[in-house]
């Protein structure tokens, strides 16, 4: 029985990152810059470093205060290039979170971000998901939920409880994945402030 491989598979399943090191600290400032930025009423003006980071990609900004969860907000698609699309994504992730408070100028020396940087979206069935691996997005009767492959390492849940999570994420009955639900995958490479 011959197994197919999917490209972004078979990327995330490398162990050489897809961003320098340069890029990576690069994003992250930008991350840092336009959420100073965006606090002071200013917008920033930069161009990318390299051409890489001008290419459309879904990305996520996730946002930590002192060890704690202070947003975190992304794109799925590629809909903008990166540099851009994490200037979005950090200024939203800051003040645009539902879930928390706009961050205010007091806490921007305690501020840590991550940025995962997204895979194009691939089919995927449940057991070919694989924790610590792939991030999922569930699709079904008209909602949506996505959880980023970190978070079921981080909550140490297995398979069948990510499933389930990200199906409440998407508000719908948490096996709904059983009962056709839209099952979407994603690799993501993820790097932070030192700090994190």
């Amino acid at each position: 029985m011959s197994q197919s491989l999917n490209p972004a598979s078979a990327v995330a399943s490398s162990k050489v990152p897809e961003f320098s090191r340069a890029e990576r600290a690069f994003l992250l400032g930008l991350a840092h810059e336009a959420i100073a930025g965006a606090l002071a009423g200013r917008e920033i003006a930069r161009e990318p470093l390299t051409p890489r980071l001008a290419e459309p990609r879904g990305v996520f900004t996730t946002i930590y205060c002192r060890g704690n969860l202070r947003g975190c907000i992304g794109h799925v698609l590629a809909t903008a290039p990166l540099y851009l699309a994490v200037t979005e994504t950090a200024c939203a992730a800051a003040l645009q979170d539902p879930r928390f408070a706009p961050v205010g100028l007091p806490e921007l020396g305690d501020i840590r971000i991550s940025l995962s940087v997204l895979s194009e979206l691939f089919p995927i069935r449940a057991e070919e998901v694989e924790v610590g691996k792939h991030g999922l997005l569930i699709t079904y009767q008209g909602r949506r939920g996505l959880l980023l492959p970190q978070v079921p390492v981080e909550q140490g849940w297995e398979r069948e409880t990510f499933l389930q999570q990200t199906c409440r994420k998407a508000r719908v009955p948490e096996d709904a994945w059983r009962h056709g639900a839209l099952l979407q995958a994603f690799t993501s490479e993820t790097f932070q402030d030192p700090a994190l």
